[in-house]
């Protein structure tokens, strides 16, 4: 069995992944700000003990190196660190700062600081799997996810390089890449989500594409089949297309977060 750290694992697919692992019989350490829905995921574990909550902000170096410390005493050897913490705002054209520079500093610079703590304890043990979960709104620009889908492309780029970097080091890198999933951060969207599956549904495929080592984690299929395709298209194909299904800014509400 597996000793597993989720940052990030307060709801969604993080609090759907860290019961679904207690239920296969692996330990858990869940992390996340609120300590309230910490615990109310910590109370769902199918064995008493099996998911621990240690409150930290990913914010906060200090919180990450006691939890990072308090982590590696506790189980000896770290064998999958989920990187899951995240934060999504609607941006339209009319750019504020101040909410691009939050959900930077939460999306990506929170994981930056996660990697800080834990790829230095993961190289000294020679072994391990860190898992950052970005998005497919990372593989090209999409409308509305302006302050958003920059950080995710980010996270994509990063893990394709520190792979690279670490795997002569005994460290996996891996990144997963979901499509739309009900949770609270989805539920603040007001237009059509194709392809929406729950959270314990994506818990499940993370799951089951764990053993094969396999870099990208994307799902569903559907999704990534047509973000790919997307990806593949000359910016000028592409860039009249997403004008043309481009919702109109009186489909949002001003921002979702979560």
């Amino acid at each position: 069995m597996a000793n597993i750290w989720i940052i990030g694992a307060s709801s969604g697919i993080g609090a759907a992944l860290a019961v679904a692992l207690a239920a296969e019989g692996h330990s858990v350490v869940i992390s996340a700000r609120r300590t309230d829905l910490l615990s109310e995921v910590s109370g769902q574990s199918p064995r008493p003990g099996a998911i621990v909550p240690l409150p930290l902000d990913v914010r906060d170096r200090s919180t990450l190196e006691s939890a990072a410390t308090q982590v590696f005493t506790r189980f000896g050897r770290l064998d999958y660190c989920f990187l899951n913490a995240g934060k999504y705002e609607l941006s339209r054209a009319g750019m504020d700062p101040t909410v691009y520079a939050e959900v930077t500093r939460v999306n990506y610079l929170g994981v930056v600081e996660c990697l800080a703590v834990v790829i230095p304890r993961l190289i000294q043990q020679g072994s391990g799997q860190v898992l950052v979960t970005a998005s497919v709104a990372g593989y090209r620009g999409l409308p509305q996810a302006g302050a958003y889908g920059p950080t995710k492309a980010a996270l994509i780029s990063l893990c394709e390089t520190l792979a690279v970097e670490l795997k002569p080091r005994g460290v996996t890198v891996r990144v997963i890449n979901p499509g739309f999933i009900r949770t609270p951060m989805t539920a603040k969207n007001r237009f059509y989500m194709p392809f929406l599956i729950g959270a314990e549904d994506a818990a499940q495929r993370i799951l089951r594409a764990l053993p094969s080592k396999r870099f990208e984690i994307a799902f569903p299929w559907q999704m990534i089949f047509i973000m790919k395709i997307m990806r593949m298209l000359p910016n000028r194909l592409y860039l009249w297309m997403m004008a043309k299904i481009a919702p109109t800014p009186s489909a949002f509400d001003q921002s979702g977060s979560v």
